[in-house]
């Protein structure tokens, strides 16, 4: 099919949106914190669940607040870096449809991915389930330490869109689309909820048959 719609893309956040990890992702922290032995502490996939979509620094004061500014960044740097290997190897829980979904995208928009993660944490994904080649281009906070809003804006700009939408969970995802100055979807069957009313889906599945753009 050709793609009519080349100037417009939609940029997809990752947790609560494409995936959840949080299991995965409390198994290979639990794993890295006791190897450090930096903390007594285990966590549960509810407080992974409680920080996703949080930056970096924010999710390491969240959980290691016990530890010194430090103590716990480097903590969360390990943590981190066991996560990418442990979810390259393990993956986590793939939406519904999401594969099917995305090749349906792709004929017509390009496809895009932002997160507030660590560095390599969107290619563990991509590599796991043998997706990049559905989306152009991805960047995250830990590429550049750049808020969401901020790199929505660049992936916008080092493409060369003339619009896009932003499809995301929670109520930061939402502000980060409005700074951004794109549209927004809320993937409703994600973690979170949202102040004003928007469009919003409640599988992914739906995203297939969307309006994502006035006029279509």
């Amino acid at each position: 099919m050709k793609n009519n719609f080349c100037d417009r893309g939609i940029i997809f956040d990752m947790d609560g949106t494409l995936w959840d990890s949080s299991k995965q992702v409390a198994v290979s922290w639990n794993l890295a914190i006791r190897e450090s032995g930096a903390a007594d502490l285990l966590l549960t996939e509810a407080d992974i669940q409680r920080v996703m979509g949080m930056t970096m620094e924010a999710i390491a004061d969240e959980l290691f607040g016990m530890l010194s500014k430090e103590e716990r960044m480097k903590l969360l740097s390990y943590c981190c870096q066991v996560e990418n290997d442990y979810l390259r190897k393990n993956g986590g829980r793939l939406y519904e449809g999401v594969e099917e979904t995305l090749s349906i995208l792709k004929e017509k928009y390009p496809l895009f991915i932002v997160s507030n993660c660590q560095a390599g944490y969107i290619e563990a994904f991509l590599d796991y389930y043998r997706f990049g080649h559905y989306f152009r281009d991805i960047e995250c906070y830990g590429n550049n330490l750049q808020q969401k809003s901020e790199n929505i804006r660049l992936i916008v700009r080092r493409n060369h869109l003339k619009g896009a939408v932003y499809v995301g969970d929670i109520e930061a995802d939402y502000r980060a689309s409005k700074e951004a100055g794109v549209d927004f979807i809320h993937a409703a069957y994600g973690f979170g909820k949202i102040s004003d009313r928007v469009k919003e889906v409640s599988d992914f599945r739906e995203l297939a048959s969307a309006a994502f753009f006035q006029g279509e």
